[in-house]
């Protein structure tokens, strides 16, 4: 028999409220085991609300709990079945500490699912505490208690998307709160259907608060907006137009590199070949220096960027103009200067951008509207980062679901 002393200090070791051990049992290779009851003799009917304590039959059995140290702890529990007096049904009490039908204590998945969210199922489950099934049915139960809640207060949002399965075009669309940097969705798919039955969700009443939408350049983006938020400025995000800026200018260097090393091999005359040599030598490596924020480039590579004028002029040109317009919108603080210095961009950078120059035409609204509030989807960006990085340690997420709590609950 256990000793009255040990069975005070064990209830108190153990913590739960209204529950004391009454006995313990240690097992070599498997834990402790504390056999533990209720200090509470009686229950409230589910049903009519009549507290009881007519005890129908007792149902005990073994859930796990928090380890002591190395030892891991199961407490046998006892769900006892009351019958009411009232309405004469049979019902089981509810245990603070417990779910029902659960094999696991609530504290216990409380601190399983913040391991998990800073780690993967699979090692969290290889220690042997609680298995990847349990830890599934965790961030179930904690998505559940999180509801779908709506966004409070929302009055900027940033839509964007992330690729789920880099290469294979399954995006997720990623919806935030660019005020408070807070992931509101993220959706397994980023069409116009699945987004807009999201925002459908919301309601009117949170749509109609929405002052602004920070997007990409994106069609499918713009329609929704205009169709569910009648009173949003729409935003087109800065570094979306400088990234296809960066890729037109990148193609550019592509091809020149490509036209050279074709001359190369072609020409028989070794003075014309040693003139391309010097052209193709500073053409290699120059990627970054190019497309990189210029004022962002070391020793190294702003000689590399000097080389790469040398002997590309048009390239030269092209940097020059992805410079100035990086400049433009770092340093101009109102829509009607803003409107000024793009006219000025776009009739000196139609010869060298003009797949570029027509997407700024067709979205120029959109850019412009970047000087009233200087708005754009740099959150959106660094919550993109941090899913990926979440993506990246979650291999043990075995659906999409598994994957979107997840997420979600880094937020809550």
């Amino acid at each position: 028999m256990i000793k009255k002393r040990a069975i005070k200090v064990l209830t108190e070791l153990l913590g739960l409220k209204d529950i004391k051990v009454i006995g313990e049992s240690i097992y070599e290779g498997i834990g402790v085991i504390l056999q533990t009851e209720s200090t509470i003799s009686y229950s409230v009917c589910p049903h009519c609300g009549t507290k009881s304590e007519k005890l129908h039959q007792n149902h005990r059995h073994i859930v796990k709990d928090l380890p002591w140290g190395e030892k891991q702890v199961f407490l046998e529990i006892n769900r006892r079945q009351f019958k009411c007096n009232r309405c004469k049904k049979p019902f089981s009490e509810e245990l603070e500490f417990v779910k029902k039908k659960r094999t696991y204590t609530k504290r216990l998945a409380e601190k399983v699912i913040q391991e998990v969210l800073d780690n993967d199922i699979h090692s969290i489950a290889s220690k042997g505490i609680v298995t990847t099934e349990e830890i599934e049915r965790m961030l179930k139960d904690a998505s559940d208690a999180r509801g779908d809640t709506k966004p409070s207060g929302l009055k900027r949002l940033g839509i964007d998307e992330i690729a789920l399965v880099k290469g294979k075009g399954h995006y997720c669309a990623v919806l935030i709160d660019l005020d408070t940097s807070k992931l509101l969705a993220i959706l397994n798919g980023r069409t116009q259907e699945i987004i807009k039955e999201t925002l459908n969700g919301w309601g009117t009443e949170v749509l109609e608060e929405i002052k602004e939408v920070s997007i990409d350049l994106w069609q499918g983006y713009k329609k929704l907006v205009t169709e569910l938020m009648p009173n949003a400025q729409l935003v087109a995000d800065r570094f979306h137009v400088m990234t296809q800026i960066n890729q037109e200018l990148d193609t550019q260097r592509k091809t020149e590199k490509r036209n050279i090393e074709r001359l190369i091999n072609a020409t028989k005359i070794a003075s014309k070949k040693a003139e391309y040599e010097i052209i193709l030598s500073g053409l290699k490596n120059s990627k970054y220096p190019l497309l990189k924020n210029e004022d962002s480039l070391n020793d190294e590579q702003l000689n590399k960027l000097a080389q790469v004028q040398e002997v590309s002029t048009i390239l030269k040109e092209m940097h020059r103009l992805k410079e100035k317009l990086r400049q433009i919108f770092n340093q101009t603080n109102d829509w009607y200067t803003g409107v000024f210095k793009f006219g000025m961009w776009l009739s000196k950078a139609k010869k060298y951008f003009p797949r570029s120059h027509n997407t700024i035409i067709r979205w120029f609204d959109e850019i412009i509207a970047y000087f009233d509030h200087r708005t754009t989807s740099g959150a959106v960006e660094g919550i993109n980062n941090k899913l990926k990085l979440i993506k990246r340690s979650g291999y043990g997420f075995r659906n999409f679901e598994n994957f979107r709590i997840r997420c979600l609950l880094n937020w809550a």
